[in-house]
């Protein structure tokens, strides 16, 4: 038969509430070194992955566009013959 022993109990009660209090503290040191890294980006002028992500491929597209056009150009500008 388990008894309840009243040190024990507010042993754990106490050891809960500073596991609570220690994760409360980490994820506000989480949220204030995000913060200052997005003021740090925001200062420096940088730029999120995905927008560099986003247009790189937008400028690869454009160069395969510019290409085609070359090519659609390139017979168009040879000189004609002159006709005698």
């Amino acid at each position: 038969m388990q008894t309840q022993n009243p040190f024990f109990d507010e042993m754990a009660k106490l050891t809960q509430a500073a596991m609570g209090l220690a994760q409360a503290a980490g994820e506000e040191a989480k949220s204030a070194l995000r913060a200052q890294a997005d003021r740090v980006a925001a200062e420096f002028d940088l730029v999120r992955r995905e927008d560099l992500d986003a247009l790189r491929a937008e400028v690869a597209a454009l160069r395969a566009e510019v290409e085609a056009l070359r090519g659609q150009a390139a017979p168009a500008a040879k000189p004609r013959a002159k006709r005698s």
